[in-house]
């Protein structure tokens, strides 16, 4: 059992933070912005709850936490009430939110600064990963806290891997967002061509899903996608700025991202629809209009 601090509990955050209490048996601490989610939370799966991120690290062996973006990393991370400010000597931090790389790296150089070990660990799965204790977490940093640091992501994870140096694990995440884009618009194109071929769905897929078609996007959204319902999983908002930051490290990098680029505006056609909020498999609705 080790003492460990969560720190963000969104629809991703607040499972896997139950699963750290209950599955893992660790003296959890949690914060959140909104004080009555920490409550809730609490009065679900016990623990403490903290008024702000340095009170929530303070004293703890590890400190996990998975924010929104860059800059609510940052204010969370090194604010003045940040987990920085609490973190002690021997520490590891573990963070994740998908973020850059370039901030996953200045955040492990401030740690080393400060005498504690940061780990960037975005993760794959969404929320019913999260949910079910199944999150597959992708790392970046060094070996002696992630070996640590693995023991304790084991609650809430069926994969964990480090992939390399510090920002590795958010290059891995866009990696598996690159990936999931161009999947997930060939499947919206190909049920989309069925149902005007009029075939039978259900038939086509038990067939296709069998060969070189298949895919997880497939197994799991064909139903909910060719019924023109998208209110299973991870939202067109966050996937915008996931690709966004794909997008970005692209251009540093000199990759090309021809079908990403495309996706990313097929999605923001989706968001001018009034689904922002939708999940992924959206990209259907495009073509149905």
């Amino acid at each position: 059992m080790a003492k460990v601090a969560f720190v963000g509990l969104g629809v991703m955050g607040y499972p896997m933070a139950g699963h750290l209490k209950n599955k893992g048996g660790h003296d959890v601490t949690v914060y959140n912005r909104t004080g009555a989610k920490a409550d809730k939370w609490v009065a679900q799966y016990g623990g403490k709850s903290a008024p702000t991120p340095k009170a929530a690290a303070t004293g703890q062996d590890f400190v996990m936490a998975c924010v929104g973006n860059d800059n609510d990393l940052r204010e969370v991370m090194l604010g003045e009430n940040g987990i920085y400010a609490g973190a002690g000597k021997g520490s590891i931090v573990v963070d994740h939110t998908t973020a850059s790389a370039a901030i996953a790296r200045e955040l492990h150089a401030e740690a080393k600064k400060r005498g504690f070990d940061f780990v960037d660990a975005p993760v794959s799965g969404g929320q019913a990963g999260a949910e079910n204790g199944v999150l597959t977490v992708m790392c970046g940093g060094d070996e002696a806290p992630f070996a640590k640091a693995e023991k304790v992501i084991a609650a809430y994870a069926r994969a964990c891997n480090l992939l390399g140096s510090p920002g590795s694990g958010q290059l891995a995440k866009m990696v598996n967002q690159i990936c999931i884009a161009g999947i997930v618009q060939g499947l919206a194109e190909g049920l989309h061509f069925a149902q005007k071929a009029n075939l039978d769905i259900e038939k086509l897929i038990a067939t296709i899903s069998k060969g070189a078609a298949q895919s997880w996007q497939m197994e799991n959204r064909y139903k909910t996608m060719a019924a023109g319902k998208f209110d299973f999983g991870f939202a067109v908002d966050w996937m915008r700025k996931d690709l966004s930051i794909c997008l970005d490290e692209a251009r540093r990098n000199g990759a090309h991202l021809p079908v990403s680029a495309l996706v990313d505006q097929f999605y923001s056609e989706v968001q001018k629809m009034g689904g922002k909020r939708w999940d992924t498999s959206s990209l259907i609705a495009l073509l149905q209009r």
